[in-house]
């Protein structure tokens, strides 16, 4: 095969990729040595002589097995952390504890009948949702918001 490295660059031009992405056809690079302008190699293009291999692109696989790996819960060794020992283990725990007391303390207005029913599924969503920091928190909201109960008027003469 003869050196083609003139043809190869227009090609490049004409085809608008880097060089090692043309593919010439070696069966028919008699016909490509001649071709010396840029129109002799755009008919050699239009015939399917001349072609730009596809770009390659970075493969998603090593992502996707990464994925299904730490998905399994691997990958989780001393190397591979970062912060303290309480950002990572005690996050759950420490939830877990205060929304228990929130809603236990939220429990705890609904049935000596302080808040109704309404009021004590919204507090609930909030506490949910992680509105609140603290049970005091809770009863500083429902102070401020004016969501007690108010005490009906004992009536005069009845026992």
């Amino acid at each position: 095969m003869a050196d083609l490295k003139s043809q190869k660059i227009l090609a490049s031009r004409i085809l608008k990729c880097g060089v090692t992405r043309i593919w010439m056809d070696p069966a028919r690079s008699a016909d490509i040595a001649e071709a010396i302008t840029a129109g002799d190699i755009r008919k050699l293009v239009n015939d399917g002589v001349i072609k730009a291999f596809p770009k390659m692109g970075v493969s998603n696989f090593r992502k996707n097995k990464i994925a299904r790996q730490k998905k399994k819960g691997h990958r989780k060794g001393t190397g591979s952390r970062k912060g303290a020992l309480g950002t990572r283990l005690h996050k759950k725990r420490t939830w877990i504890s205060r929304i228990r007391a929130m809603r236990k303390l939220l429990l705890e207005l609904r049935s000596t009948e302080k808040i109704d029913n309404k009021v004590y599924r919204d507090l609930y969503i909030k506490a949910k949702s992680g509105f609140f920091r603290s049970r005091s928190h809770i009863m500083i909201y429902i102070d401020r918001n004016n969501l007690l109960k108010k005490e009906e008027k004992k009536e005069v003469g009845k026992k």
